[in-house]
């Protein structure tokens, strides 16, 4: 599929990859989302990587559509490599009782047992295709095929804060308390955007999560060492 370029009001310009959620239409969206921040073009206000584009927000005083088609159509022959700035995050969950509303009902639909789903769930290396719906919310992929289920037909009002998640093809962290229709199978005490952090966001699009399922006394003590100031997400570099 070619490239798209769509007007999105007349301050932001839209370049589309793709029609699908896919790991490779997400690599070429964040090659292009570093050659833009590379680049610095006048005008340029922010960019916002999804699923298949990629969202440029521009000052239409400094820069016109077309000018920003042209430069952004000669970034896309350019080669991304080198260094992303992608980490590799270490996220403590615990998949037991208060914490995993829906586990024993996904267990039952996937036709597994709640051991075997937590299993399947935390031995997936997860990459973070996008921040939405929330400040902060990841969507990650790829779920493993045998835990893949629509989304909930009655949505929840309240979902607790740092409520793990799936639906579909997807997992994901809620990082406040809000409506939600994933299913809930777990939780962590991580807090994954702070206003006064910078970035305020722990996660980015393009980095990796891998899940460390823990016990409820290891959630409250690490529960408190965040509270505390006192504990920091292991994290590595993902080599390009």
């Amino acid at each position: 599929m070619p490239v798209r370029f769509l007007s999105v009001g007349d301050r932001a310009l839209a370049v589309e990859f793709g029609n699908i959620i896919d790991r490779g239409l997400s690599r070429e969206v964040l090659r292009l989302d570093r050659a833009l921040r590379a680049a610095q073009p006048a005008g340029v206000i922010e960019t916002v990587p999804t699923f298949r584009s990629l969202l440029v927000h521009y000052d239409p005083l400094a820069a016109s559509r077309a000018d920003l088609e042209r430069l952004i159509a000669a970034l896309l022959d350019r080669d991304g490599g080198g260094a992303t700035g992608a980490r590799l995050w270490q996220i403590p969950v615990c998949y037991a009782g208060e914490f995993a509303a829906d586990l024993g009902e996904v267990a039952r639909l996937t036709g597994h047992t709640p051991a075997e789903v937590i299993k399947l769930h935390s031995s997936v290396r997860y990459h973070v295709y996008m921040l939405g719906f929330l400040p902060g919310f990841p969507y990650m992929g790829d779920l493993p095929p045998e835990l893949a289920l629509p989304r909930r037909a009655d949505p929840r009002l309240r979902v607790p804060s740092g409520s793990i998640s799936i639906a579909t093809t997807l997992t994901a962290i809620y990082p406040y308390q809000s409506p939600g229709g994933w299913h809930l199978i777990g939780a962590t005490p991580i807090r994954f955007f702070e206003p006064a952090r910078t970035p305020p966001s722990l996660l980015a699009a393009g980095d990796a999560t891998l899940f460390d399922p823990i016990d409820a006394d290891a959630f409250a003590a690490i529960h408190r060492a965040v509270e505390n100031g006192d504990y920091i997400v292991e994290s590595e570099p993902i080599a390009p």
